[in-house]
């Protein structure tokens, strides 16, 4: 009829299978609890695990011969004691060595003598660093070496391949200082050697005579002798035991705990 409008169809309202519903509702909560495991994760401290700290602590002692001040590495002042059995006493003598002066850094091939070098070398020295004291009397003069390894293992290897600390053929090269009592402190005379390990570091000691006198070691004279390597090992053992100390426990960021 004029006038009047059909009527509206209405709308048929299309119904989900209730299983397809209920996948849907499961999905939307995994996904939601994926989101908040993530944002748990990123606001959540970061933690390390036992190897990744020993691994870092390793990083830090590695990385000491850079970032430490050469006066660290070397005190100026250095304590040590001599064993009694040298003058047939039941108690060890104190004596101190002080600091003449610190070298540059120096490669592996100018720093330490030919046979020590090849050593040194074959296991990948990437440079040394070395100072010189001399003992209380001035008399005795030792220059203590610090060959940088590329890690303890390197550092191991190379000091067995040394061979006897006491043989005075390897070695690192003495450094001596004008206007002081090392002044004539070279390589020309006849010295003895100690070393030890610290960490990825073979810290060399060179110990003779601070005015150059050759140390024959002959008569007996194990008294000079056990005076010589009480220095060397003294002063050595000082700077080894330095570096070698252990680092600081790592913590992560937040973490009291880490």
């Amino acid at each position: 009829m004029p006038g009047v409008r059909p009527p509206r169809r209405g709308r048929t309202r299309r119904r989900w299978p209730r299983p397809l519903l209920v996948a849907g509702l499961v999905a939307g909560f995994l996904g939601l609890a994926v989101s908040v495991t993530g944002v748990v994760v990123q606001i959540m401290p970061r933690t390390f695990s036992a190897a990744q700290r020993q691994q870092i602590m390793a990083w830090e002692v590695g990385k000491r011969w850079r970032t430490w001040p050469a006066g660290q590495i070397f005190p100026q002042v250095i304590s040590y004691r001599l064993s009694g059995q040298a003058f047939r006493s039941s108690s060890s003598l104190p004596l101190t060595a002080q600091r003449v002066g610190i070298a540059k850094q120096a490669s592996c091939k100018v720093a330490a003598q030919r046979a020590a070098a090849g050593v040194l070398a074959q296991h990948g020295c990437l440079a040394v660093l070395r100072a010189t004291y001399e003992d209380a009397t001035q008399t005795m003069a030792v220059t203590i070496g610090v060959a940088v390894l590329p890690g303890s293992s390197a550092a191991q290897q190379s000091a067995r391949a040394l061979g006897d600390p006491g043989h005075p053929r390897w070695g690192i090269r003495a450094v001596s200082f004008r206007r002081t009592a090392t002044a004539r402190f070279g390589d020309r005379s006849q010295k003895l050697v100690w070393y030890g390990v610290a960490g990825p570091y073979l810290v060399l000691a060179t110990v003779g005579y601070a005015d150059g006198r050759p140390w024959l070691g002959r008569g007996g004279d194990a008294y000079t002798r056990d005076e010589l390597l009480g220095l060397a090992s003294g002063a050595g053992g000082r700077v080894a035991s330095d570096l070698a100390s252990p680092a600081p426990v790592p913590r992560c960021p937040g973490s009291p705990a880490c």
